[in-house]
């Protein structure tokens, strides 16, 4: 009865035991390696790798510091010229250029022939003795100004109304905007004007004061404003002697008015040549300023305020 009896069959897991005996020898010996080996310190789980914030912080760095270093602006635009000032300007440039070379032409007329005129206003010397006379012949050769008084007295007469009604309108914006306290001259301006001489001499090393006008800019201006408020009178005088009598008589009569009329020309030459000079030397800043109304400056310069 025994023999027939089948034996049960045995699992796998219990067949294989013998076979994995040793595997499991090792990891019971891995483990208690392990429990001996010092414990790592605790990690979150939302903290990255040592090295990976190392790297994002060498990432992030420069960008902080571009942002620190970033630099501020070292110039800006100073509002220097109204746009009214800037169009009498430029209308006033080539009206009385046209003006000077008018009076030229009817001038020639009296300096043809100087043994012709008695009186020779129009002359520098003392008495009867004469230095110099306005003009030598091949200035008038080069002029082309022979027989041409009648031009002169068709154009004069023509831009000096122009001239009159910009300078009006000049004086009266001067006045009611407030910009005559940039260029009236101030009880310094005589010396400051002194100082800006020997600076453009190259005398004086220190730098001028950042105004919209020195002290020489004022004193010229301002003359120029009165020169042509002379040239208006005188040239009345001479144009019309017997209404405008009593001006005429005031300038002490009709040769002196024309004395006064020819040498306040000479004066607009005289501030031309100066004016442009300065222009010139001063830079585009200068010159964009009365164009666009707008100048370059340093950022640590201070604005232009009004000296009154």
């Amino acid at each position: 009865m025994d023999e027939n009896i089948t034996p049960e069959p045995v699992a796998p897991e219990t067949e294989n035991a013998p076979e994995a005996a040793p595997a499991v020898a090792q990891i019971a010996t891995f483990a208690e390696r392990t429990e001996e080996l010092p414990l790592a310190p605790a990690v979150a789980a939302d903290e990255p790798p040592a090295g990976r914030v190392s790297r994002s912080v060498m990432e992030e760095e420069p960008v902080a510091s571009a942002a620190a270093v970033q630099p501020s602006p070292s110039i800006r635009l100073e509002k220097k010229h109204p746009l009214a000032i800037r169009w009498m300007h430029w209308i006033n440039f080539p009206v009385l250029a046209a003006m000077i070379w008018s009076g030229l032409l009817i001038y020639w007329g009296d300096s043809d022939i100087p043994a012709k005129h008695a009186h020779q206003v129009y002359r520098v010397g003392i008495g009867s003795w004469t230095l110099f006379r306005f003009f030598p012949e091949w200035f008038w050769t080069w002029y082309g100004a022979a027989y041409k008084i009648t031009v002169g007295l068709g154009y004069h007469l023509f831009f000096m109304w122009f001239f009159m009604l910009n300078g009006l309108a000049y004086v009266l914006y001067t006045w009611i905007s407030g910009e005559w306290r940039y260029l009236v001259p101030t009880k310094n301006s005589f010396k400051e004007a002194i100082q800006v001489t020997l600076h453009d001499l190259g005398i004086r090393k220190e730098p001028l004061p950042h105004r919209k006008f020195n002290g020489a800019q004022q004193i010229a201006y301002t003359a120029v404003i009165l020169m042509g408020f002379g040239s208006l009178v005188t040239g009345l005088a001479i144009y019309k002697p017997s209404q405008a009598h009593l001006i005429t008589l005031a300038l002490g009569g009709y040769e002196m008015a024309r004395w006064f009329h020819f040498w306040l020309t000479m004066g607009y030459c005289v501030f031309f040549v100066i004016h442009i000079a300065q222009v010139a030397k001063a830079g585009w800043n200068n010159f964009r300023s009365m164009v666009s109304g707008y100048e370059i400056v340093r950022e640590s310069d201070p604005p232009y305020v009004p000296e009154r």
